[in-house]
């Protein structure tokens, strides 16, 4: 088991003014559209790794295309910045697109919205279905390396920046979620599923839940125990 500090879209500065090391979270996770000072001074306080994905507000910190060998599967991602990166928040793994491992948690992510304008960190429902599917290749190809083939959860978390289409999302353009994240759901088995990008303004969003898997919009601060 272990316990999550999630954070997505709003500054919380309680938190800052906080011994993050009093909430006894192995991890920190955020979801995006966050300021990268602020990201940096949460994994400086909570001197636990940090990995986050990028919101469509988030500039474009797409890494460099690669093919991915075996080797590269099941060796851990660095929590250094690829030299291959634009530059993000010091200290924090960017998994845009990228399988991990961090606190015993085995973790994807998939940042960005729907398109709505020309800026970056924006996809059509057509555009995340591909990145979705070359996601799910890696984390299969990551199982069967590491032997977890027969594992009924191949994946504890994935971290999004926009939900499921339809589970917690709204109804314009700018705030649909994503259809292909029910067939991930579907296909890895993942326990949570972590996003941002919906403001409950002021309220905690209700945790939803699809198939087995718990649907958390992690707006502001959430404590998750997986």
């Amino acid at each position: 088991m272990a316990r999550i500090l999630a954070v997505s879209d709003e500054v919380d500065e309680h938190l800052l003014d906080s011994d993050l090391k009093k909430l006894g979270a192995n991890l920190v996770v955020a979801c995006g559209d966050l300021p990268f000072d602020y990201l940096e001074a949460l994994v400086t306080l909570a001197n636990v790794p940090l990995v986050y994905v990028p919101g469509n507000h988030d500039p474009d910190l797409k890494h460099r295309a690669q093919e991915v060998s075996p080797e590269d599967i099941i060796k851990p991602l660095s929590f250094r910045r690829d030299e291959n990166d634009t530059a993000g928040p010091e200290g924090c793994l960017n998994i845009d697109g990228r399988v991990t491992e961090a606190a015993g948690l085995r973790i994807a992510g998939l940042g960005g919205s729907m398109r709505y304008t020309q800026g970056p960190n924006q996809y059509t429902q057509s555009q995340m279905n591909r990145r979705a599917i070359a996601l799910e290749v890696r984390t299969r190809l990551g199982s069967l390396i590491t032997r977890r083939a027969k594992s009924a959860r191949r994946l504890d978390v994935l971290l999004t920046h926009a939900p499921p289409l339809g589970v917690g999302d709204d109804d314009d353009p700018c705030h649909q979620g994503f259809a292909a994240f029910h067939g991930l759901i579907d296909r890895l088995s993942p326990s949570v599923l972590l996003h941002g990008h919906i403001h409950p303004y002021g309220r905690q969003a209700e945790e939803l839940q699809i198939d087995q898997t718990r649907i958390i919009n992690t707006v502001g601060h959430r404590l998750i125990e997986v």
